[in-house]
């Protein structure tokens, strides 16, 4: 699934990556590896482990963020990002909202763009910045990790003053794997 991405890679991208079925790790370096065709990957945070939300029976996720350049409009980068969430077996519909999942990818941020648009024809709903980014530790940790003075475009406070505010408490930084997966 490696390409060049699409069209001049113009616009800067942040993107939130997590999993908790099977081996998580090699399903974020899966994710990695497969946003190639989407955007060129500028920056990646660290992996954390991190508590579910909502559903609570349920394994721990793993995390991280991605700092990239897209050529791509918002719809159409998210399409990618669902096209790519199916290809690494991710079902189009979760049985349990705030599920367990394979991998999740979500586009955070845009540039410094705020997008409100119903369900097209895809059935997607784009929404950025991600609605619930100022909510999530499991966000917003790694985000700080790579733009803690970015802007949020909506709330006018920084990643950082976002970070601030939220219980951290169930994020915690995952041990790196040895170069050989195990670990």
């Amino acid at each position: 699934m490696a390409a060049d991405p699409p069209l001049k890679p113009t616009h800067t991208v942040f993107l939130g990556l997590g999993g908790n079925l099977g081996d998580r790790a090699a399903a974020l370096d899966a994710a990695l590896a497969g946003l190639a065709g989407l955007v060129v990957v500028d920056a990646v945070s660290p992996v954390y482990e991190t508590d579910p939300m909502g559903y609570r029976s349920q394994p721990a996720f793993l995390n991280q963020v991605v700092r990239a350049r897209t050529g791509l409009a918002p719809r159409a980068l998210l399409r990618g990002l669902k096209a790519l969430e199916h290809a690494l077996g991710r079902p189009r519909r979760d049985p349990i909202r705030f599920g367990p999942r394979v991998i999740d990818l979500d586009l955070l941020l845009y540039d410094d763009r705020v997008v409100d648009e119903p369900p097209a024809g895809d059935g997607l709903a784009l929404r950025v910045p991600h609605p619930r980014l100022a909510e999530r530790a499991f966000v917003l940790v790694p985000l700080a990790d790579l733009a803690p003075d970015l802007v949020h475009p909506e709330l006018g406070a920084t990643i950082a003053a976002l970070r601030a505010r939220v219980d951290d408490a169930g994020v915690r930084r995952a041990t790196p794997r040895s170069p050989r997966g195990r670990g």
